[in-house]
């Protein structure tokens, strides 16, 4: 009879696990299922406790991004993704603005199904458009009490690093960490 609480464990455990869809190869070409146990996703919460003020969100949003990168990059090849387009076009793994805007705003979902998000809502992801034939995709999120826009865009930075955060209107106009 001990060993029926053991075996409920390890039956009903793996159900306990937070599962995001993602994609990678440009262009989201690539989807995989990335599965967050319960345990990696306490380490998420204290980035988001007792929080002060939306900016110290959007802060905590952008490490968070960082962690869930790299949570992606133990189970799938996201792992080899460097920043921006040019470092990683032949590898398996590598991400375009596109699969980063997807990932992102699934990792931003799932800190808002959980609560986390106490002054952001998350919307669709937005584009900008600084050449005729290049558009430049990222994540989005609106400051709940003011309405202020902003973008989570991780596409600069290697895979694992916290992503960068904009107001939408400077980030249209072309912001960018590289300039």
């Amino acid at each position: 009879m001990r060993l029926l609480p053991l075996f409920l464990v390890l039956w009903i455990g793996p159900a306990l696990a937070e599962e995001v869809a993602i994609c990678y190869n440009y262009s989201c070409a690539t989807q995989a299922t990335v599965a967050l146990p319960e345990a990696r996703m306490r380490e998420f919460e204290p980035l988001f406790r007792e929080l002060p003020n939306a900016a110290a969100e959007r802060v905590a949003i952008a490490w968070a991004i960082g962690m869930f990168e790299t949570s992606a990059g133990e189970q799938t090849p996201t792992h080899r993704d460097r920043g921006g387009n040019l470092n990683d076009e032949e590898l398996d793994g590598r991400m375009d603005c596109i699969d980063h805007s997807h990932n992102t705003t699934a990792y931003m979902r799932l800190l808002e199904s959980r609560g986390w998000l106490k002054f952001h809502k998350v919307m669709e992801p937005v584009k900008r458009a600084p050449f005729v034939v290049i558009d430049h995709w990222s994540a989005h999120i609106v400051e709940t009490q003011n309405g202020r826009e902003f973008v989570v865009d991780s596409w600069f930075f290697d895979n694992g690093l916290p992503a960068a955060i904009y107001n939408l209107e400077e980030w249209r106009s072309g912001a960018s960490p590289n300039v």
